[in-house]
């Protein structure tokens, strides 16, 4: 997937907060739910590709966001690309909590559920998901939700 470029969306050179800061926000917003922060890590690969990763729990369910820096044009601008990709990280977290209060987490962090491979939902193929699919979503909420869904602990 081709990524844009940082300095085309939202929260570029807005903030100088570091991407700790963002990250703490995160955690505090999922702790605020009933989430269990369980990692953190920044990571870069060979090609020089980097991003953010936040595993957490809801609701006994697994969760985890890899957040992509996005590249920048200038190399001066990395910093300013892994502070926006951190704040991209704390909103989108911080707007699925709004929607897990009322939906509940594996309905709002769903692209991000760890599956029992411990691939995220997020990285299935089509028709693996759809076949997952009605089994996640029909799971009530809550500690047996899980074996509702077929999913073995």
């Amino acid at each position: 997937m081709d990524l844009p470029y940082a300095d085309t969306l939202n929260y570029w050179k807005t903030s100088k907060t570091s991407p700790d800061v963002w990250l703490e926000k995160a955690r505090r917003v999922i702790e605020g739910l009933g989430g269990v922060v369980t990692g953190e890590a920044f990571g870069r690969d060979a090609a020089g590709r980097s991003a953010y990763m936040l595993a957490f729990e809801i609701e006994g369910h697994a969760f985890r966001i890899v957040w992509p820096v996005l590249p920048v044009r200038n190399p001066r601008d990395e910093r300013a690309a892994r502070i926006q990709a951190a704040t991209m990280l704390y909103h989108d977290v911080k707007a699925r909590c709004l929607s897990a209060a009322v939906l509940g987490a594996r309905t709002a962090f769903f692209a991000y559920l760890v599956l029992p491979d411990g691939r995220r939902a997020a990285e299935v193929a089509a028709p693996e998901l759809a076949a997952l699919t009605p089994r996640l979503l029909a799971a009530p909420r809550g500690e047996d939700a899980d074996q509702a869904a077929g999913i073995d602990g």
